[in-house]
């Protein structure tokens, strides 16, 4: 098997006294889609934020491309090819939507940006039509698609997505991952960690089940949906036949 481009090694967690992540091991292969699921508070976004340095891992390592990187700064690991679309979206509400864009190559210098807004225009033709509005005037899939957009614009080896269906309809949930799915088929390398595992595990090559800060079930996004455990805690019992026509689809 190829080298991991992203990879955990039995990595510890504190904030003060509390653990939040213990003996995390996990990786993910390039051109892979790799979910991280569970209830709230499981420590899902913990993670996510330990590969920019906040918080700092208190022991193990996490490594990029084979390269150790918990002690290096967040802008290096930024400029280094890993993209993230927070929880939240945390867009920047008084600027436009094509200076929100802009402001996704900073880590990388602006030699590209006229191509890459083109690029994203075409994979969000919403975002084209919102191009000179404020952020804040938009829906919450619209600030959602711009968050991922932002993010794409440092044009990342990896993507990670922080709990990209929170607070967002249905109809909208599923024209989100319509869109992740045509980044997986363009090659990108993804790293979802989501409430949703219906969507999250029929999008996912590969599955994490995380509890309490720990990694307690993994194998294929089909393993975990066939899984009975997954199925009670996280898919209400016939979700997951659901799961399996949508894969179809």
């Amino acid at each position: 098997m190829a080298e991991p481009m992203l990879k955990f090694d039995a990595v510890d967690v504190f904030y003060g006294p509390v653990q939040a992540l213990k003996q995390v091991s996990l990786s993910v292969q390039p051109g892979e889609t790799v979910a991280l699921i569970g209830a709230n508070g499981a420590g899902k976004s913990t993670l996510l934020m330990s590969i920019f340095g906040q918080p700092r891992i208190a022991q193990g390592e996490i490594y990029f491309q084979g390269e150790p990187i918990s002690q290096r700064s967040t802008h290096f690991i930024a400029a280094s090819g890993i993209a993230q679309a927070p929880e939240g979206r945390r867009i920047f509400a008084d600027m436009t939507v094509e200076e929100n864009l802009q402001m996704g190559t900073i880590a990388i210098g602006s030699a590209h940006q006229k191509s890459d807004l083109a690029r994203m225009y075409e994979l969000f033709p919403r975002l084209l039509e919102r191009r000179k509005q404020r952020a804040m005037t938009l829906s919450g899939g619209e600030q959602q698609m711009l968050a991922i957009a932002r993010a794409l614009m440092s044009r990342p080896r990896l993507l990670l997505l922080d709990e990209p269906s929170l607070g967002l309809a249905p109809i909208v949930v599923k024209q989100i991952f319509a869109i992740l799915r045509e980044l997986t088929q363009q090659g990108m390398t993804l790293f979802l960690v989501e409430q949703n595992a219906r969507h999250a595990l029929a999008l996912a090559d590969r599955g994490y089940v995380m509890a309490n800060g720990e990694i307690r079930l993994s194998g294929s996004g089909q393993a975990l949906l066939d899984n009975e455990e997954v199925r009670s805690a996280y898919l209400g019992g016939t979700a997951a036949a659901a799961v399996k026509d949508e894969k179809r689809v």
